[in-house]
């Protein structure tokens, strides 16, 4: 299992929970198989993650790995971070 941690502007998305757990091998398919209004928030339609979406997988950004392509092991967790914006 997979756990996806959510910060509190994603848990309305996952039904309010605070992690979502998934079966995948790579992020790409960690995403895909969350619930579409989550996925949507994370992904385009093409299902790149978003520009403004950060996923971690330890301390690590995804970007600086294989991106969705990274692998993931059984007990793995993604940290969701979407950038905030505000003047």
């Amino acid at each position: 299992m997979i756990t996806l941690k959510l910060p509190p502007v994603l848990r309305p998305f996952a039904g309010g929970a605070e992690q979502v757990e998934v079966e995948a091998s790579t992020v790409a398919a960690a995403l895909a198989a969350t619930q579409p209004a989550l996925r949507r928030r994370l992904t385009d339609e093409q299902g790149a993650v978003r520009r403004h979406v950060n996923i971690y997988l330890g301390s690590d950004n995804i970007r600086d790995l294989n991106g969705p392509d990274t692998p993931l092991t059984d007990g793995a967790e993604l940290l969701i971070l979407p950038s905030v914006a505000g003047g």
